[in-house]
């Protein structure tokens, strides 16, 4: 009967372990940026989007992307691969600047549809994106 108690827990545990899917309230969802560094996006198409286990992140010439999970107030994402065309204007440093805050494990706060990712170097702050309704 004890082995059996044994086994139990150590498939319960090895399952809560399996993987870097995160299950958290940001899997599933889409934020817009609203500021990058206290500066509004260059593009409109600045967004990061929270996959099951892939993020994805564009501010509007580069596509920056791998896995993510949350721990505590913190959001660990990576290692994360990015394309590398040649960007210019504001767009290249805002670029830079998500890179830089995704990679250094930001806290991240939400409150409603708002969240914001803040490291020692730079701030985010984002809208999660509506999901569309039945037909649309």
């Amino acid at each position: 009967m004890r082995k059996r108690g044994i086994l139990a827990a150590l498939v319960l545990f090895s399952s809560a372990c399996a993987g870097p899917a995160d299950s958290s309230h940001l899997a599933e969802s889409t934020w817009k940026f609203v500021s990058i560094d206290g500066e509004e996006p260059a593009s409109q198409s600045a967004e990061l989007t929270f996959e099951r286990a892939q993020l994805d992140a564009t501010v509007g010439c580069n596509a920056l992307g791998g896995p993510w999970r949350t721990e505590a107030d913190r959001l660990i994402a990576g290692p994360l691969e990015q394309t590398e065309m040649v960007c210019e204007g504001p767009v290249w440093g805002q670029e830079k600047a998500v890179g830089a805050l995704l990679a250094a494990t930001p806290k991240y706060e939400v409150e409603g549809n708002r969240m914001v990712l803040r490291s020692s170097g730079h701030i985010a702050e984002l809208t999660r994106e509506e999901e569309p309704g039945p037909g649309g």
